[in-house]
């Protein structure tokens, strides 16, 4: 009694409070729930995504609430943004910016980006050359190989137009690099019918949307993972990919992941 006046609260509330300490918390479920999704994304997701994949799995759960348990769990997402430098190739004058960082897109095979972006491993040098679809994130396919050559983004374009429908109306951005300026590149996306576009000078924010997944997949996979070599880092890479576009959720594609949206 004289402890509960001297903390000056009601004798009523000390009793609820104990009677409360006696019950099974009510959240078991739902903290190992949001454990294994943490766990499952390998710490990549923070709580609004973790509220988002548990509305996908039919639990609507307020978003603070997910904060708090992850809070009490000690659970942080771990990925933060890194910096990075894409492969830049000499200016030219090719094709216009009619992209125009309009980079919504109503349909798929709509409007496609691509760009090129270097990794260090091992000692060794590796380019990365992916194609990206603005409809919903998806990478449409990508090349890797230890040398920025035309050839590596050839066979990446090769690959792509070979998902490309019949009938399409299909732009293609790029940044100014010399690989996107060769003739032999034009020629493949003006026989199918494909109009290029490409970056101003020396202005990133043009092509943003592959640099940041550049910097999403740097910061989730390149600075999370440990790779025995360059093989055990492309079967990864990989991995990753089909993670990116079948598991990995985003709120502007209401939640789902690009292949489910």
């Amino acid at each position: 009694k004289a402890l509960v006046a001297y903390a000056g609260i009601p004798r009523s509330t000390f009793y609820n409070i104990v009677k409360k300490m006696d019950l099974p918390d009510p959240d078991v479920d739902l903290k190992a729930e949001i454990k294994g999704i943490y766990e499952e994304h390998e710490g990549r997701y923070g709580y609004r995504r973790i509220r988002d994949e548990l509305k996908n799995r039919g639990q609507k759960v307020n978003h603070k609430k997910v904060q708090r348990i992850m809070k009490e769990l000690g659970l942080k997402c771990i990925v933060r943004m890194k910096k990075y430098k894409s492969y830049k190739g000499t200016v030219g004058k090719i094709a216009p910016n009619i992209l125009d960082r309009n980079f919504t897109a109503e349909a798929p095979n709509e409007k496609w980006v691509t760009d090129m972006t270097e990794f260090k491993l091992f000692g060794e040098k590796l380019y990365l050359s992916p194609v990206l679809d603005l409809f919903n994130g998806e990478i449409i396919t990508y090349t890797i190989g230890s040398r920025p050559t035309y050839s590596l983004v050839s066979e990446m374009l090769g690959k792509a137009l070979d998902r490309l429908p019949e009938e399409h109306q299909l732009l293609m951005h790029s940044d100014q690099g010399w690989h996107y300026q060769m003739k032999q590149y034009r020629h493949a996306l003006e026989s199918r019918g494909i109009v290029q576009s490409m970056s101003r000078k020396g202005n990133c924010y043009d092509n943003s949307v592959i640099e940041n997944f550049f910097g999403i997949m740097k910061s989730e996979f390149l600075y999370l993972k440990e790779f025995e070599s360059v093989e055990h880092f492309k079967e990864e890479l990989q991995k990753y990919i089909n993670y990116y576009n079948t598991k990995r959720i985003k709120a502007k594609l209401k939640g789902m992941s690009p292949i489910q949206y």
